[in-house]
């Protein structure tokens, strides 16, 4: 597959639903003969989903992870973060275990998911994320090498108007390319919910920060340290697929404005690219 591209697979994905109520009982159906065949009681992996709002693109996330192909056993959980819209429906009509948490946030959402998670490992998926049929296998095949405690995957941006495929996949390229850099010294900035994994044991006994507050999944990964190596998941079989939603909001509509505010950032950071971040509280330290 060419990097100018997204993956044909994605299509099967691209349900025409705008709201709970446009969704019929057969797609529910097809995605739970899914889940019922990949799912085990007694899971080593537990794939966790936060969620606020989100009762079409959590439809479109889970019924990606059911068509996952491994013979490793798990379960999906997803924590529902004090919603609002109808997203508890379509969690109801699905055949996974659902959480909810009223405490808003990134953090609290998933210090719930990781309390009522029953793996041993434990990874951290987004509502907005398309995943690959391999992604549970290639995560877990670097999770697993000795010495591991914490890996990083990484994603893709499916193209919308005003935002060519060509143009993002040289954006996805100057950022893996600087993943690699950043990840020889602070390997923990590489972290993103959409596509972590961890072993649950070390994890507990971090725990999440409690305030709502971005780069919880960072700082997760930067205490981590102290119980082994991260590393970065580079295979393209991992790389799981968004939308634009991110970049639309950073960028108020604009792809350009986007990536000019993720290049200041970047430039802000450059001066300690290739410097250890020297030990500090997570749980209250302000975003860089």
């Amino acid at each position: 597959m060419s990097i100018f591209n997204a993956p044909t697979w994605l299509e099967q994905f691209n349900f025409p639903y705008t709201s709970y109520d446009d969704v019929p009982q057969s797609t529910f159906d097809a995605i739970n003969r899914d889940l019922d065949a990949l799912q085990h009681p007694e899971p080593l992996v537990s794939i966790v989903i936060p969620a606020w709002n989100e009762e079409v693109n959590i439809l479109r996330s889970i019924a990606s992870l059911a068509k996952l192909k491994t013979s490793i056993p798990l379960e999906i959980l997803v924590v529902n973060n004090n919603s609002t819209d109808q997203m508890q429906k379509t969690l109801d009509q699905l055949h996974v275990r659902s959480v909810f948490q009223p405490i808003p946030g990134w953090g609290p959402a998933r210090q719930m998911g990781l309390e009522q998670a029953r793996g041993k490992y434990l990874l951290t998926a987004d509502a907005d994320g398309i995943y690959p049929p391999e992604w549970v296998n290639e995560m877990m095949a670097v999770l697993q090498q000795p010495g591991v405690i914490c890996v990083c995957g990484r994603y893709s941006f499916i193209p919308a108007p005003g935002f060519p495929r060509w143009v993002l996949s040289i954006h996805e390229t100057l950022k893996d390319t600087l993943a690699t850099a950043r990840h020889v010294k602070r390997p923990h900035l590489n972290a993103y919910g959409i596509s972590i994994g961890y072993e649950r044991k070390y994890a507990l006994k971090i725990g999440y920060v409690m305030r709502k507050v971005r780069g919880e999944d960072g700082r997760m990964c930067f205490d981590m340290l102290q119980y082994g190596k991260v590393k970065l998941v580079k295979s393209r079989k991992a790389r799981v697929w968004t939308g634009t939603r991110t970049l639309r909001v950073e960028g108020n509509g604009s792809y350009a404005r986007a990536l000019w505010m993720k290049v200041g950032l970047e430039l802000r950071r450059l001066g300690g690219l290739f410097v250890a971040q020297a030990p500090h509280d997570t749980k209250t330290s302000v975003n860089e």
